[in-house]
């Protein structure tokens, strides 16, 4: 068998791909099914943060940064691993589908609070002014008038971090999460063949190019005229 031959034999072996590609396929709806719990719960969470801050109240501000700087200086792994392996010594035990997703969200809340809360900070004073010249209270103006400004200046890094925190979901696989890379990896160590991982790869591909595509016109679509 020449070089060439166990190249194919190794990452393209036909038999051991129609054996594990129902596994991956069953690995690429959790996959999409974990990426969709992330960005709906650490979005919100971080719209929630960014509102409050906007509050002004500097006790909660000061907590709400610390909560915020820290999740953003923790690598997504360790917070997957210290609410997974942590949290049991404190009599709460998670899943690791539940531990991946809460990790995720939180990582990814301190990052559109703090993209969030830099769309706020941006509007313009006067719009602020003008809102409330108008008989409307300070939730009002924000909620009315600042808060459809500042998401709409912040869409771009918004959707560039939303695409890059989901791609984390693969950490998900060292937690025994059997999405694309935890069903890959189990298939390369039953098969003793790492065809799986290539049908991972793919998988990979096919999800995210469309997001990443979708992201670039995001970018343009909501860049700001000048």
């Amino acid at each position: 068998m020449s070089g060439w031959d166990r190249f194919l034999d190794s990452f393209f072996n036909l038999r051991v791909a129609a054996e594990y590609l129902p596994k991956i396929i069953d690995g690429f709806w959790l996959t999409i099914l974990l990426a969709a719990c992330i960005i709906a719960t650490g979005l919100a969470a971080g719209l929630g943060l960014a509102v409050l801050r906007a509050l002004g109240i500097r006790p909660l501000n000061w907590l709400i940064v610390f909560v915020v700087d820290l999740f953003r200086a923790l690598p997504p792994l360790v917070v997957i691993a210290l609410l997974y392996f942590g949290l049991p010594a404190a009599g709460v035990q998670l899943s690791g589908f539940a531990a991946t997703w809460l990790s995720l969200s939180l990582v990814l809340m301190a990052f559109a609070e703090e993209i969030l809360w830099a769309g706020i900070t941006a509007t313009p004073k006067g719009q602020w002014e003008a809102a409330r010249s108008t008989g409307l209270s300070f939730l009002q103006t924000l909620g009315w008038v600042v808060l459809p400004q500042a998401v709409r200046m912040v869409i771009p890094p918004l959707t560039n971090r939303t695409i890059a925190i989901t791609k984390g979901t693969a950490l998900g696989s060292v937690v025994a999460v059997s999405e694309i890379l935890g069903a890959a990896q189990a298939g390369v160590s039953f098969s003793f063949n790492p065809t799986p991982l290539t049908l991972g790869a793919l998988a990979y591909v096919v999800l995210f190019f469309p997001v990443v595509i979708l992201g670039r016109w995001v970018e343009t679509r909501f860049a700001w005229k000048r």
